[in-house]
């Protein structure tokens, strides 16, 4: 099978980072928004909610959708709301238009990062998915670590709305990307339709396997290990490591860092290693990572680069299991890569949404309940991979 183009690769990351950039852009202006708001941390923090609950409903469906107009038409068409929702935001008088616009922005947030991995699977198998799922989060990691930067420094020359401009600009490019170099990958004749009961039906069969469950659970848990410190920047680096608006890039460059690193060698030992071999070694990584956190926050006080290290070891162990187990769990349904992947994602961001809302809060009051909650996190993803390890095992014996 040939090799993707190199473009294909940035394109589908840049589609997937639109995630990333719609929430770590503007951490570092959620006190000035407060302020220019008159809301209370709590109702800047239900941006986050507002947003990552539409996205995790839409999710469900852009996969769908994708395998009934095909993968450009949807790409296109949520790229375009994106831009209009970040309008919408960057112009809201009040608290409540921002919790609408970040809401609108959730409804087409998700629709890259779900179609671009029906995309891959559309396109390869085995172990060239795997390199090009690879490659494409490489690029996709830079995100989180560009994005803090971006939004610090934009809050500082020009406020706290230029941040919702620069998304609108952004999601315009997308548009741009996808119409002029995404091609269709899906044939007229491998669509489905969008029937109430086949849809029921389709939907039931993907989140009744347990297979399935278990292995997006344990990709939804492991990155809530480390998404658990992106929701809490603004209170772990400012208020635990006493840094500035403009030093998040303390946490999300070395993050970010591990992230590239385990990426790259995802890709490297594909077709080398067997997958259960590459997320085993994953796992074994963002134990011993977890291990140093907590012993790091119980014994000494919080400060560089001491608190920030585990974490990178962690972004690292994940990234190199993440592929793996994405594509174990869309290989699942190869008939309905779009869907299974919305269901994949519905997993993630409801996970997610349950770490802003409720988990985030509770446990950013200190570096060692931001520990335990990374170590928890790992250990029901964890769990699932055992689970479905053995479960394996079973069929084969």
């Amino acid at each position: 099978m040939p090799a993707s183009p190199p473009w294909l690769a940035f394109v589908l990351a840049a589609l997937a980072a639109i995630g990333p950039f719609s929430i770590d852009t503007y951490l570092p202006a959620f006190q000035a928004i407060g302020e220019a708001l008159s809301a209370t941390p709590l109702q800047i923090q239900q941006t986050l909610t507002a947003y990552m609950a539409t996205f995790a409903f839409m999710v469900l469906w852009h996969g769908a959708l994708a395998d009934r107009f095909g993968r450009r038409r949807v790409l296109l068409g949520a790229m375009a709301l994106f831009a209009l929702a970040s309008l919408v935001c960057a112009l809201a008088p009040t608290i409540e238009w921002l919790w609408f616009g970040r809401a609108l922005q959730g409804t087409s947030g998700g629709a890259g990062m779900v179609v671009g991995r029906a995309v891959i699977r559309d396109l390869h198998d085995g172990a060239h998915a795997q390199r090009l799922m690879s490659r494409v989060m490489l690029i996709f990691a830079i995100a989180p670590a560009i994005a803090p930067l971006i939004g610090g420094v934009l809050l500082t020359l020009a406020g706290w709305r230029a941040i919702f401009l620069f998304l609108a600009a952004f999601g315009g490019l997308l548009v741009y990307l996808t119409w002029r170099f995404l091609p269709e990958t899906l044939p007229h004749a491998a669509r489905h339709p969008l029937h109430p009961v086949l849809l029921w039906r389709a939907y039931a069969r993907v989140l009744g396997s347990g297979a399935f469950v278990l292995l997006a659970g344990a990709v939804a848990f492991n990155f809530n290990g480390f998404f658990l410190y992106v929701l809490s920047a603004p209170a772990f680096l400012m208020t635990h490591l006493g840094l500035g608006e403009q030093e998040f890039g303390w946490l999300f460059i070395p993050a970010v860092a591990g992230m590239v690193s385990g990426s790259a060698l995802s890709g490297r030992v594909a077709g080398h290693w067997r997958p259960a071999r590459t997320i085993a070694v994953g796992f074994a990584i963002m134990a011993v990572a977890v291990g140093c956190n907590v012993l790091i926050a119980a014994v000494l006080p919080p400060g560089l680069p001491w608190s920030v290290a585990p974490i990178v070891l962690y972004t690292f162990g994940m990234s190199l299991s993440m592929p793996s187990l994405t594509l174990l769990a869309l290989d699942l349904f190869p008939a309905r890569r779009g869907l299974a992947s919305s269901c994949q994602s519905f997993l993630q961001v409801g996970i997610n949404s349950v770490t802003a809302g409720v988990l985030a809060p509770l446990l950013w009051h200190s570096p060692l309940t931001l520990a335990a909650g990374m170590a928890g996190f790992l250990g029901v993803g964890g769990l699932a991979f055992l689970r479905w390890r053995r479960a394996q095992a079973g069929l084969t014996a």
